[in-house]
């Protein structure tokens, strides 16, 4: 939340929300709307973050927006700067379904690797729009190289996927069970 905080602009839980989205999600996680409104009420209450109450442009209820503070801004330069780096961590659905294979019917296997593959290959479309969208001043440099990163995994996820079709194949073959049909 400091990080979305970082940008220089008042967010709402709902602003937060939709820029995790847009950004986090492509190589990290994106929190739940709950973890968002508890988290930024967190950071007020430990003084890493302030809030207000602004008029919405629709309606009548006004809305909470959050501004980070110098204490949260330090803290998040630590954080970024000084704290050691953990290696990623990979959690990957179609992987732990291949890994359990054996239990499954090879066609099913089949559709669950050519999905991914679909499923990549958008991921990497949509990174790559995004690579325009990102405004290319005031820090948002950065989420532009983070779209390029996200669109060149999602690419090599692609291919992997193509890889492990094709030794699928090569593994149904030498099982003597024959190809797959196409679908």
């Amino acid at each position: 939340m400091l990080g979305l905080l970082s940008f220089g602009q008042e967010l709402s839980g709902y602003d937060a929300k939709q820029w995790a989205d847009y950004g986090l999600a492509f190589f990290y996680w994106s929190p739940s709307v709950s973890q968002v409104y508890g988290e930024l009420k967190r950071l007020e209450r430990i003084g890493y973050a302030s809030s207000r109450l602004v008029a919405q442009e629709t309606g009548d209820r006004e809305k909470r927006v959050y501004a980070l503070t110098e204490a949260g801004r330090a803290a998040l330069v630590h954080w970024a700067g000084a704290t050691p780096v953990p290696p990623p961590v990979l959690k990957h659905g179609p992987m732990l379904r291949l890994w359990l294979g054996h239990l499954l019917e090879p066609d099913t296997v089949r559709g669950i690797l050519v999905q991914h593959q679909k499923d990549a290959l958008a991921r990497a479309e949509e990174a790559a729009g995004r690579v325009e969208e990102a405004v290319a001043d005031g820090g948002w440099e950065y989420t532009r190289l983070i779209m390029r990163w996200a669109e060149r995994y999602h690419r090599a996820e692609h291919d992997l996927a193509v890889g492990l079709l094709a030794d699928l194949e090569e593994l149904q073959v030498s099982r003597g069970s024959g190809a797959f049909e196409d679908s």
